[in-house]
């Protein structure tokens, strides 16, 4: 019974890449000693996962061979997945997944959709990297269990858990830009194996005001947050209880660098940005094995997500609330060993209240609330794991957009051990929070226009994928190939390129898709040392202003080359990435001419109302005497390298390293600098590194843990 639960829990945890028929690999290093010898066999830290979706799970091996501070840091060793800067204002970062942005891309934890709306330009920092076990990132159309919003993939968060092994396991780290971290986690077993409970704990300082371009805006805001959470685990005969209540407190701070300083000018004469969150988490799952010999079970989950976003861009204040709540009751049995079927409910809430203040504007307030209640049924047949087939459908109603029904289709076929591949296609549904879910476009002095008939976005997506498994001089060399094609029937497009004075957000009026090819390959050349390279083309496009172009601010394509080593003895291990951005577009932008560029940083804003007018599609009169155009244009690709050597100790390690090596920076990261109260004033159009050569340091201490 006690193995038949614990493998029904790893069934919840991997139940929406369809892996239930797959073994989970724990341990990644294992040892025999005989005599005076040891003998060590190393795990791949990143590993294909075995069902009929196209996804990987990436380990807390792979997690350690950066410094991985949250979830946007830790895919630096990661060919599928980029994280980029969104501005060079607020710090806000962006996933992008199959060319497109992360907004596509369904973000769960332990299986329950999470981050959401107003949470989305900051979710990555609110995940700690070392609170992370592991995490699972599936491409295309995934299952219909987790609902229908993903389109190009999903990314889900394992944490460490409450019935891992007794012990408090510590981490310091701190790096030359002045930021400092320090993170807890610690296993209490209160009865056994049958009840425990985990405390995780994180702090971030950053008190660096750092000004590398000499522009007067600080590169990065600084942040300081604290995070909590208290988890449980609980298990009685056939039920298992996992449950918790998390915490989170952030305070960025940003804009003109002399607004940190003693000698600071008056507020009003200062370019401030200042972004306050609270978010208060609550999630629990409730299992029922009713008949292990099927492996009928029952599952009851669920969380809530409160989260308050004060935020203030230079004379622009927003303040968010909003509610995110889902609850789920699954049902799975298998017929037999070639038939599974898995049945459920599921209800979707958000509730979203805004108000938005402008200079020498009236404030505009928005609320909006959504209930998608919805149903699903998934079919997966399996002939001796040599051809498997999931099919899922599912329907939902929206309170704003009525019915929609969501089909997917998953295929696999392995004839031999050598070769298997992979065939899916799917639709997928977003509702649109527009302003809530890119708020850090206030920073720019452009007009943002919101259109107030944004449609539900609707994407088809298509993915063949394979894998070879190559014998070559007594190893094996992994090689992976995929092609993605995404194609938007509706989508809220953020416009640049229509008016070069505004930011325009409107419903798709023509074609946007996204087409990416990617090969990967993976070889251990030596013993300790293992090789990843990797090559993604993008290809993908939208129609801005009646003409299709490419999307800006996408590279056209990545090149990847990491390399791990670890000693015989496990005690050294050392880390290196290569990797290669291709160009891409630049949108077309006002800048001003030399005349109007010799202002003050502290240039305090004019009397007439510079500031961008409400969104509303009210814009403000461009001075187009006094700034000259810039068409679209091309930039250049550029590498970047990152490295670090880590000293394994029996309860501790060490780890040194450094980011960004080769020290490239995009030159301009903010048009019009010097007078951040004009229209032409955008630190939006961020394609590169806003920082140059970073160093950092850290320990993690393990007590009671071997």
């Amino acid at each position: 019974m006690k193995h038949l639960l614990t493998g029904f829990l790893t069934m919840l945890c991997l139940s929406a890449y369809g892996q239930t028929n797959d073994s989970v690999e724990v341990d990644t290093m294992k040892s025999a000693n005989l005599g005076n010898v040891t003998i060590t066999s190393r795990r791949s830290g990143t590993r294909r996962m075995g069902g009929p979706v196209d996804a990987m799970r990436i380990t807390r091996d792979e997690l350690f061979k950066a410094a991985c501070c949250n979830l946007g840091e830790s895919f630096t060793t990661n060919p599928s997945v980029d994280v980029n800067y969104s501005d060079a204002a607020t710090g806000a970062k962006q996933i992008k997944l199959l060319g497109l942005s992360g907004t596509y891309v369904q973000m769960l934890t332990e299986n329950l959709p999470n981050f959401r709306g107003a949470a989305a330009p900051y979710a990555l920092d609110y995940v700690p990297g070392p609170w992370m076990k592991s995490i699972q990132v599936s491409k295309g159309s995934a299952s219909v269990r987790n609902g229908y919003e993903s389109i190009t993939g999903q990314i889900d968060v394992e944490y460490l858990k409450p019935e891992d092994e007794q012990g408090v396991t510590v981490n310091l780290f701190g790096n030359t830009m002045g930021r400092m971290e320090a993170n807890a986690d610690a296993n209490i077993h209160l009865s056994g194996s049958d009840l425990s409970t985990e405390i995780l704990a994180h702090y971030q300082d950053d008190t660096g005001h750092h000004d590398q371009n000499d522009d007067g805006f600080m590169d990065q805001p600084n942040v300081r947050q604290w995070n909590l959470q208290n988890r449980w685990y609980a298990k009685a005969g056939g039920y298992l209880f996992h449950g918790g209540i998390a915490l989170v407190k952030e305070k960025r701070d940003g804009g003109q660098r002399h607004a940190h300083e003693e000698t600071a000018a008056p507020p009003y004469n200062i370019y401030k940005i200042g972004i306050e969150t609270d978010r208060y988490e609550g999630y629990m799952k409730h299992a029922f094995l009713l008949d292990p010999d099927h492996g009928t079970n029952v599952a009851v989950m669920g969380n809530v997500a409160l989260h308050k976003t004060d935020a203030a861009y230079g004379q622009k204040l927003f303040n968010v609330d909003e509610t995110n709540a889902y609850a789920q009751l699954m049902v799975e049995t298998n017929v037999n060993e070639q038939h599974n079927l898995s049945a459920g409910l599921s209800l979707n809430y958000d509730s979203q209240d805004w108000d938005l203040t402008l200079a020498n504007a009236r404030p505009t307030s928005n609320k909006t609330t959504e209930t998608t209640p919805g149903a699903y049924v998934q079919y997966t047949y399996n002939l001796n794991d040599k051809l498997t087939a999931m099919a899922g459908i599912r329907a939902d109603h929206s309170s704003q957009y009525g019915t929609f029904v969501t089909p997917r289709f998953h295929l696999k076929l392995a004839p031999s051990e050598v070769v298997s591949f992979r065939l899916s296609a799917g639709k997928g549904y977003r509702t649109v929070h527009a302003l809530a879910e890119n708020n850090n476009l206030l920073a720019s002095g452009r007009t943002l226009v919101i259109d107030d008939d944004l449609e539900q976005e609707r994407a088809w997506n298509y993915g063949v994928s394979s894998s070879l498994y190559i014998p070559l001089l007594g190893k094996t060399l992994k090689v992976n190939a995929e092609y993605y094609h995404t194609r938007f029937s509706q989508q809220a497009v953020i416009d640049y390129d229509s008016n070069p004075g505004e930011i325009h957000i409107a419903n798709l009026s023509g074609k946007s898709y996204s087409n990416t090819v990617q090969v990967d390959a993976t070889y251990p050349v030596v013993s300790g040392l293992e090789l990843t390279a990797a090559w993604r083309l993008n290809d993908v496009k939208c129609t801005y202003g009646g003409q299709l172009m490419k999307k800006p601010l996408t590279s056209r394509y990545k090149g990847l080359l990491t390399a791990s080593y670890k000693t015989p003895l496990g005690l050294w291990q050392v880390d290196a990435t290569l990797q290669l951005n291709g160009g891409g577009r630049l949108p077309a932008y006002y800048e001003p001419t030399a005349s109007t560029t010799a202002h003050s940083h502290d240039a305090a804003p004019a009397a007439d109302g510079a500031a961008p007018a409400p969104v509303d599609g009210t814009a403000n009169k461009l001075q187009t005497s006094n700034v000259t155009l810039q068409a679209s244009q091309p930039y250049h690709a550029y590498e970047q390298v990152s490295a670090q050597v880590t000293r394994w100790f029996r309860h501790f390690s060490v780890y040194v390293g450094g980011e960004n090596l080769t020290g490239f920076r995009q030159k301009k990261t903010i048009i019009n600098a010097a007078n951040p109260w004009s229209t032409t004033f955008d630190p939006t159009l961020v394609w590169g590194p806003v920082q140059g050569t970073m160093f950092y340091a850290g320990v993690r201490i393990n007590f009671g843990r071997l």
